[in-house]
């Protein structure tokens, strides 16, 4: 998990390549427990309430590119990233895509 985190930083602004699926998940699942203890200490805290605001910002542009890469692995061109836009049957579409295996190399589109 720690080693999928960490490239979710240090690929943050890599939109080629591809990401696998339990690396997208662990770096996914690191982010969400990391802003959930921010928001726990935040309503104890405005120091952890403002440090959550900064985490969920400077997160936006690694996440959309982790996302850029997950779905290139799974063979799909990065503007599926837009299907979250259809009001709830894009978002649960979105999960379905990311939960699905990964295509040999030789299959996904370039």
């Amino acid at each position: 998990m720690i080693q999928a985190y960490k490239s979710f930083w240090n690929r943050a602004f890599d939109f080629k390549g591809r990401t696998t699926r339990p690396d997208y998940w662990w770096a996914i699942l690191a982010s969400f427990l990391i802003a959930f203890f921010l928001v726990v200490l935040g309503s104890i805290s405005e120091f952890f309430a403002t440090l959550y605001v900064l985490y969920y910002f400077s997160g936006i542009i690694p996440n959309i590119s982790i996302s850029v890469r997950r779905i290139r692995d799974m063979g799909k061109s990065w503007q599926w990233i837009f299907i979250t836009l259809i009001p709830i049957v894009g978002g649960i579409w979105f999960l379905i895509i990311m939960c699905r295996p990964s295509r040999r190399i030789d299959d996904v589109i370039p």
